[in-house]
Parts: structure tokens; C-alpha cells; sequence
């Protein structure tokens, strides 16, 4: 990747953020189609790829930010109250990495005082780096990106994923595919929440939205979408608060469309199954 020249007004932890998910994204490239994989769960998979990612982007955090916590997607959680928070996914995507599908990339979100303050995601097989800094905009390889402008659902492109229980709950995770396909140009499953975010960001789809996403899975990606001027809320249409909260429900999308996925989504969350009886939220 020919990167641009970093500008003096970056902040140093962005740098830093920037360097790992390079540094990360070799290792990606370096195990892709060259590695197995075992089951963490029913549909939850990990690679080699995943740990050796993790233990160099930690190393790297570790010798810069010393003081600094992190949480990150396999078994690492280091928590001192810090003002500083890295939320690390070393391997978003990794179900389609072992399959040989290259639609797979590196995500990490910062948050300073519990706010988001810089993140980045790379995909290494299109060697397309996403990366915003609070107040700063949102990029693509050096060059700033934007939300699209559409502004009906009837004219959108949408993308979503479905959580690891979707064996269970299938009929009603499909419940929201169905009225979305047929009221949108169509929907696009790629399976990378974070690139899902990310070329959300860049105006390639309008909208996404998924069930029980995790902190990692999302920190990056929305601050990218805020700040290329979309918006990320619950399906509450709230904004997440607590670290904990982030990616529990993701709606996120251009801001044009956004009450009205809010609404279609609501009414099929106080839909009932038939079976149980239970609302399912």
C-alpha cells in the first residue's frame, strides 16, 4: 500500500493504531489458504491467523501505550481504569478467511474517557485501509469519505449478519431479511460486520443492521460511520454508552434511512414465536 504522508496533526495514538492494523493485516495475508481452523462454538471459528494477529497488535500497543487497557476478541481483557480503552478484533471475518473468501479484515476502535476517539479497519485483500479520528472525518487510503445520500429504503442497498445461534433462530433472524429484501434494492450478507461498517461508511451500501455483535466487532467501525456522517444507534434508537453495550443491537446506516429501518425493525421485534410464546428481542 502506498500510504499518504502521516500529517503532524495526528494524533500519535492514531499512528500507532494505523501501524497495527498493517502490521496485522500480513499476518492475514501471510495465512490465507495456508491454515486451519477449530471450533470456538457451534458456527465460531479460529484460525492461527486470529491469535498470531492479536499477540503482534497487543505487542505493539503494549510497548507504546504502556499504561493503557485493551479488550480484545480472544480471551484478552485488561482493565486499570485507564483513560485510554483498545478494542481489539484481530481477525473480523473469520468463518470466510477459512474458507478461502477473502471478505475478511483487521478492526480497532480506541475510546478515551469511554468515548470513541480514533479506529481503523484493513482489509488486506483489497489493501483498503478505513480510518477516523474524532472531529477529524473518515478516510479510505488517505482520501475522506461520506455516507451515501440516499434517502428511501425503496432505493437502498442494505447489508446485514446473522449472531452464532442462527441455527436456533433462523425463522425469526429472517423475519427482518424478509421485509428488507423486499422493500430495498436487495441485501448483501457479506459476513465482516466491520468491513460491513466500513463500506457503509464509504457510501458502497446505506444500511446495516444485526443482532449480538460484540464490542470489538463494532468499535472501529462506528466511529467510522459517525464521522462520514451516519448515524449508529439500538434498535431502541439509542446511542451505545458502556463499552459492555456496544454491538448488543447495530443499527447503523446513511442517517436518511434510519427512522424508518428503526420502525420496520421494532415491529418485528414485538412479534411473538409462535412455539414459546416469548416476545424475542
Amino acid at each position: 500500500m502506498k500510504m499518504d504522508f502521516v500529517p503532524p496533526e495526528m494524533p500519535r495514538e492514531a499512528v500507532i493504531l494505523k501501524k497495527c492494523l498493517l502490521a496485522a493485516g500480513r499476518v492475514l495475508a501471510k495465512y490465507f489458504t495456508r491454515t486451519g481452523y477449530r471450533l470456538k462454538g457451534t458456527s465460531d471459528l479460529l484460525t492461527k491467523a486470529d491469535i498470531e494477529s492479536q499477540g503482534l497488535i497487543l505487542g505493539i500497543i503494549k510497548k507504546n501505550f504502556p499504561g493503557h487497557d485493551y479488550f480484545a476478541e480472544e480471551n484478552q481483557r485488561h482493565s486499570t481504569g485507564a483513560r485510554y480503552l483498545w478494542v481489539v478484533d484481530p481477525l473480523d471475518g473469520t468463518t470466510n478467511y477459512a474458507h478461502g473468501f477473502p471478505m475478511a479484515c483487521v478492526s480497532i476502535g480506541l475510546l478515551k474517557d469511554g468515548k470513541p476517539f480514533t479506529g481503523g479497519i484493513y482489509d488486506p485483500f483489497r489493501d483498503e485501509l478505513f480510518l477516523a479520528v474524532k472531529g477529524g472525518g473518515a478516510a479510505l487510503n488517505g482520501k475522506k469519505i461520506t455516507v451515501s445520500a440516499v434517502r428511501r429504503i425503496e432505493d437502498s442497498l442494505l447489508a446485514t449478519g446473522f449472531p452464532y445461534d442462527k441455527t436456533e433462530r433462523a425463522d425469526y433472524y429472517c423475519r427482518f431479511y424478509a421485509d428488507f429484501v423486499r422493500l430495498s434494492h436487495d441485501v448483501r450478507r457479506p459476513g465482516s460486520c466491520a468491513l460491513d461498517m466500513a463500506w457503509l461508511a464509504a457510501g458502497r451500501t446505506d444500511g446495516f443492521w444485526s443482532f449480538k455483535l460484540s464490542p470489538w466487532d463494532v468499535a472501529a467501525g462506528l466511529l467510522l460511520v459517525e464521522e462520514a456522517g451516519g448515524k449508529v444507534t439500538d434498535f431502541a434508537g439509542r446511542s451505545w454508552c458502556a463499552i459492555d453495550s456496544y454491538g448488543a443491537q447495530t443499527l447503523a446506516t446513511n442517517g436518511k434511512i434510519h427512522g424508518r429501518m428503526l420502525r420496520i425493525i421494532r415491529k418485528n421485534l414485538v412479534k411473538k414465536d409462535s412455539r414459546s410464546k416469548r416476545v424475542l428481542v
